[in-house]
């Protein structure tokens, strides 16, 4: 070995020790360029969303009985509906919905199946068995259905449709929440903590909620995208976004009658679910592989 290869082997050693988790995650993540592409879609349909009144050109509710079923044109780039409505319009309005949806919706099952899922792994006994129990009821049920059921009984409304959503997906969190305590509190450092007396309350927020971070959050991500298409799905079946406020998956019941005379109306919005529900699953794993400590 020469002697620049020796006086270079301890700095890159002490800048390896030095490198954070974070940083190392984060230069994982962006050497992977079908997870770069997604989070490059998802942030551009978020800040379309957010900044929809200065970007779209029309009124997305705005009728015009001259404008039914337009072909898309230099002045409406996606065509119109079959009101006259301008569809670009209704897609970036629509993401607003079926963003909102996704994220509420995994909060509320977050903020649910993480404390439960936590209670049940490390407590064990009686609180372990009633909590899986009843989770495991709600899994045999499919998670649209059982959305569907539960915005049904909740009644046709947008936050209706994300709290049906949230508690649909509430069990997927638990279970994995359970199953990563499982495996985190037999782990020295655990034990080390509850030999120096430390509560159970600071042992499961401190010392392993924080390990099992990573995985809720590639699950989160993965849930986000199933959430949006349950949004589509509900406001398909006019349990979600109510008329005339736009949705992607309104749209599309609206242009079920139309198909063959006007395709456009089903393709914008169908194009914008599947390039959002494509990069967050693509995000998703990209985020799985950053945040495994085996990968180098």
């Amino acid at each position: 070995m020469t002697d620049a290869a020796l006086s270079a082997s301890p700095a890159t050693t002490r800048a390896d020790e030095l490198d954070s988790p974070a940083r190392r995650a984060r230069r994982r993540l962006f050497k992977r360029k079908a997870a770069v592409f997604g989070l490059i879609v998802i942030t551009a349909f978020i800040l379309l969303a957010a900044l929809a009144p200065l970007v779209v050109p029309y009124d997305p509710i705005a009728t015009s009985w001259s404008l039914v079923r337009k072909p898309p044109t230099a002045a409406h780039w996606f065509g119109t509906d079959d009101l006259g409505r301008d569809i670009l319009s209704r897609v970036v309005y629509g993401a607003r919905a079926s963003l909102m949806a996704g994220l509420i919706s995994v909060a509320i099952a977050l903020g649910i199946g993480v404390p439960l899922g936590l209670l049940a792994g490390y407590r064990g006994g009686f609180t372990d068995a009633l909590i899986s129990r009843i989770t495991d009821a709600m899994l045999a049920c499919p998670f649209l259905i059982l959305a569907i059921a539960l915005a049904a009984f909740l009644g046709p409304s947008l936050g209706n449709a994300m709290i049906a959503i949230g508690i649909s997906a509430t069990p997927i969190f638990i279970r994995l929440t359970r199953g990563q305590v499982l495996v985190v509190k037999a782990e020295d450092y655990v034990e080390a903590a509850r030999a120096l007396g430390n509560p159970p309350w600071r042992i499961a927020f401190s010392h392993i909620l924080p390990n099992i971070l990573p995985s809720l959050l590639v699950q989160a991500t993965l849930s986000i995208a199933a959430a949006i298409i349950a949004e589509a799905a509900l406001s398909f079946l006019g349990l979600g976004q109510q008329p005339p406020a736009p949705s992607w998956g309104s749209m599309l019941n609206s242009a079920q009658r139309f198909l063959t005379q006007a395709p456009w109306m089903a393709i914008w919005p169908g194009l914008a679910i599947f390039l959002v529900v494509l990069s967050l699953n693509l995000l998703g794993d990209g985020l799985r592989d950053a945040l495994d400590p085996r990968q180098r």
